[in-house]
């Protein structure tokens, strides 16, 4: 499956926030056609350059068939992946984004703060490690 055809979350392998929302996804996207990589890993870089990459954020990022939605747009776009009755939080995206991304922001600027970092990436258990790429 070629990366520009996918819908993978890049997420900060480390942060607890980040990986409780991967096992979230995991739990509810039932089609499971999200797959996952950490931010910083193969699939991530040869997808982004090292300069565009420096520019992005650093903690959860969606690559949806070609497109790369950020911030709050990449929450948004990944709730339409979840099951009933996630993906009605699609709704939020009629809240202007110069109103949503703050939010994110603030909250993905005191991410370890509140939530905690790991020394290390999770280990996927086998049954769902073909929706990680490296």
């Amino acid at each position: 499956m070629p990366p520009e055809k996918s819908k993978i979350v890049f997420f900060d392998g480390v942060c607890h926030l980040c990986m409780g929302s991967v096992q979230f996804l995991l739990k509810n996207n039932q089609k499971e056609n999200l797959y996952f990589s950490a931010i910083g890993s193969e699939t991530y870089h040869s997808l982004f350059s090292k300069e565009k990459s420096s520019k992005l954020p650093d903690s959860i990022l969606y690559w949806k068939e070609g497109t790369l939605y950020l911030e709050s747009d990449a929450i948004l776009q990944l709730v339409r992946e979840l099951k009933f009755p996630w993906f009605i939080l699609f709704g939020f995206w009629i809240i202007p984004k110069m109103i949503r991304n703050p939010i994110y922001q603030f909250i993905a600027k005191r991410r370890y703060v509140w939530f905690g970092k790991a020394d290390a990436c999770m280990v996927p258990s086998p049954n769902i490690k073909k929706r990680f790429l490296s």
